[in-house]
């Protein structure tokens, strides 16, 4: 009677090493871009509870981009640039365009940019 000697083989260190590189790869990822979401989904909230408000709606256009600004200040978030959020009348509708985008530095000389585009519209009383 032969005996057979079962030998159990698992990963190779090369691979477990490939795979926690790969993983780590996807973390940073992950976790650079979590703030630019996070600030775009705070302001984009903001922005949605200003066109439901019909009160805020009725104020002229400078005042209503002053009341976001103020907003924008109490959840420390802000716009890369002034014109990011423009606010405009047309045949009394409220145009509120939300267009910006964001640059990350990721690796080295390694950049991603984030775009984003929000419209609403909201009938003014």
């Amino acid at each position: 009677m032969s005996v057979y000697r079962s030998r159990e083989q698992g990963a190779s260190i090369l691979a477990t090493l490939i795979v926690i590189m790969v993983a780590g790869v996807f973390f940073t990822v992950g976790f650079k871009l979590y703030t630019p979401y996070m600030d775009h989904w705070t302001i984009k909230s903001i922005v949605e509870n200003v066109t439901l408000d019909q009160d805020e709606i009725k104020k002229p256009i400078p005042e209503i981009k002053r009341d976001l600004d103020r907003r924008f200040g109490i959840n420390q978030v802000r716009l890369p640039e002034r014109d990011s959020l423009k606010i405009k009348l047309e045949e009394g509708v409220l145009h509120f365009d939300l267009d910006y985008e964001t640059r990350v530095p990721m690796f080295y000389n390694v950049d991603a940019v984030v775009v984003f585009k929000e419209h609403y519209e909201v009938t003014k009383p």
